[in-house]
């Protein structure tokens, strides 16, 4: 990996790259084709990126404390328990970080392996409502957070995941629960994978759905590697917040 911006290098570790934040820190870490979709023709992430992708993509998920994922994109099954390949294992130091999965409804299949068989146990995020009306399997209840009473608060949330440790959280999609968390002013990061690729509109998923005000981003640094251009952007706390 090659540094473009700020100041020109070569041989960039990922991982020392990436792990140059401290405390509380929420950023999120997604792929995109150069005409605008974070989804290939298969509907999901893998044709775009290439290895490239795969390898921030992984080291971004083991400098995590948690790793956030909307319900939406839970339920297309593709999302397995969080895991760490060795190199990765020994440089954190402990076991990989939870998925947390946020659901405003709980509708969720609870048979999946992300619910069964996760190193780390599976987090999930709901509203009291739907903790009331929906029935969770007892292996899993212990690690369901309510945080709002008919939607998500997702500032609760936030503060909810850290009170248990959880400092800093990686944001994977899908458009809306990003779109949620740059609404609610809680993003400190944009990490943008822009693969050298074209998708096409038939295929074209969008980074965002619409957000509630503008959000002003700063470069702050810029990679290369294999086509890829990792771009990186800082958002000011409450940035689109209305």
């Amino acid at each position: 990996m090659r540094r473009l911006l700020p100041e020109p290098a070569i041989d960039i570790d990922p991982y020392d790259a990436y792990g140059d934040v401290k405390g509380p820190w929420l950023r999120v870490g997604m792929v995109m084709s150069a005409d605008g979709s974070v989804t290939d023709e298969e509907g999901w992430t893998a044709g775009l990126g290439g290895e490239a992708d795969f390898r921030v993509f992984r080291t971004l998920r083991a400098l995590s404390d948690a790793i956030l994922v909307g319900a939406a994109t839970i339920r297309t099954g593709k999302v397995g328990p969080a895991r760490l390949r060795p190199e990765l294992r020994e440089r954190r130091g402990r076991p990989p970080a939870p998925i947390v999965v946020v659901s405003r409804s709980l509708a969720l299949d609870w048979t999946l392996p992300l619910f069964n068989a996760a190193e780390s146990p599976t987090l999930v995020v709901t509203s009291e409502s739907a903790l009331k009306a929906i029935e969770v399997p007892a292996t899993v209840r212990p690690y369901v957070l309510a945080a709002g009473d008919h939607d998500v608060d997702l500032g609760l949330a936030v503060q909810a995941m850290r009170a248990r440790g959880l400092r800093h959280l990686l944001c994977e999609g899908g458009p809306v629960l990003t779109t949620s968390l740059i609404s609610a002013g809680l993003v400190d990061e944009l990490c943008l994978n822009l693969a050298p690729t074209l998708v096409g509109g038939r295929h074209h998923t969008g980074l965002l759905d619409d957000l509630a005000g503008p959000a002003t981003l700063e470069p702050t640094a810029v990679y290369l590697d294999e086509g890829v251009l990792f771009l990186r952007y800082g958002l000011a706390r409450g940035a689109a917040a209305t």
